[in-house]
């Protein structure tokens, strides 16, 4: 039979101590409003325990509450959160309370969330949260069904993610076997820039182009998280008034220009596509103008993401020890094997076409991703309902 408790009559509920950012670390989990854990050097509590976040998961005056915490042993906790610890072995199991409030958080503690910018919870507010608890078998057994199911959908997960991973090396693989069968003599990059215009361009420094020149609205600046092997990712983007635009017009981009990141994931590189004509880039992208008449576009991003020789170049010559790059000189050096026009676009007809089949099954696959999101809240729901 089910009972209704308060979470204060059944709990010991106490707050956390530790600074998130400023605790020194160590050998003990120090559990903070993210999903990851920090370290502690010290430990406050002794788990099993569910660790509730007092403060809007958004920040932005808005009540949301993404995630609470389960947390077993010995633990520090950081002092945005609360730890809700059962008083007794026989009323209350820890983790069917955890996975109680995550299924029912948004009708159980955010409503709860008060104040304007700072909105959050009060510990008295959350005691005085009534829950209901069946007998501590009966929380034991929906424990183990939620994580049996649990752990299948995560298995799903896993191997979504392997055939993710399996498809792209058989889409590279490919790629490296095609162009090696053009049999062209390795040249440097060099050699197949346009005469017309300034071959490669770096973006400019940040005196030229700092933060304060930004706007909400005007002529987009690119950036490397823009520059993606499947094209430009335009979510977002920064802006220039068309005025600023003016005085970086060298530093405009083309259409069929080749962008390549020069930090982080050095290399990775799109083609501008038309619609980001006269756009402008920033200092940790590298621009390169072909002379089409000789060498595709296309061509050589398939160059850039999967000749060995790219590989092998690009790995012994990324300089930084802390944050690795290029320039413009190495991205010249680059050594591409070219072959005539008409075997080009045999290749990157087919590649691209392997690649919008791989992208179409992507998309698929990215909606059955989403459903497989949605299984755990229902199975949550369902548990709760009596129907697990």
């Amino acid at each position: 039979m089910t009972s209704l408790y308060r979470i204060g009559d059944v709990c010991t509920i106490v707050k956390g101590k530790s600074p998130s950012l400023k605790t020194e670390p160590g050998l003990y989990p120090l559990v903070v409003t993210a999903s990851f854990r920090r370290t502690a050097s010290t430990y406050q509590l002794e788990g099993p325990a569910v660790c509730v976040p007092l403060i809007s998961s958004t920040g932005h005056g808005d009540a949301a509450l993404h995630r609470v915490h389960y947390q077993e042993g010995r633990f520090a906790l950081a002092n945005l959160l609360v730890a809700l610890l059962p008083k007794g072995p026989n009323l209350l199991c820890a983790k069917y309370l955890y996975h109680l409030l995550m299924a029912k958080k948004d009708q159980l503690l955010v409503p709860l969330m008060l104040g304007t910018a700072n909105v959050s919870l009060k510990e008295r507010d959350i005691a005085g949260v009534v829950v209901p608890l069946p007998p501590l078998d009966e929380q034991r057994r929906i424990v183990a069904r939620i994580e049996e199911l649990a752990a299948k959908i995560e298995e799903a997960r896993g191997l979504r993610r392997e055939a993710d991973e399996e498809v792209e090396q058989m889409v590279l693989a490919q790629a490296r076997e095609l162009l090696r069968s053009a049999q062209a003599p390795a040249t440097e990059l060099r050699g197949w820039l346009s005469s017309d215009r300034e071959g490669i361009q770096t973006g400019p420094f940040g005196a030229q182009l700092s933060s304060t020149d930004f706007t909400d609205m005007g002529v987009p600046v690119l950036t490397i998280g823009n520059v993606q092997y499947g094209g430009l990712d335009t979510d977002s983007l920064k802006f220039v008034t068309p005025a600023k635009a003016g005085q970086l017009e060298r530093y405009a981009i083309r259409a069929g220009d080749i962008l390549f990141a020069r930090m982080g994931t050095v290399g990775r590189c799109c083609v501008v596509p038309r619609q980001a004509d006269g756009w402008l880039i920033n200092y940790h992208i590298i621009r390169v103008a072909l002379d089409t008449r000789r060498v595709k576009p296309r061509y050589l991003h398939w160059i850039l993401q999967a000749s060995e020789d790219v590989a092998l170049y690009l790995g012994g010559t990324i300089r930084g020890a802390t944050r690795q790059g290029v320039n413009s000189k190495i991205v010249a050096g680059i050594p591409c094997r070219v072959p005539p026009l008409d075997v080009q676009r045999r290749i990157v007809a087919y590649l691209d076409g392997l690649r919008a089949k791989v992208d179409a099954l992507k998309r698929l696959q990215a909606e059955t991703a989403a459903e497989l999101d949605a299984l755990l809240p229902a199975v949550l729901e369902r548990a709760f309902q009596g129907e697990l």
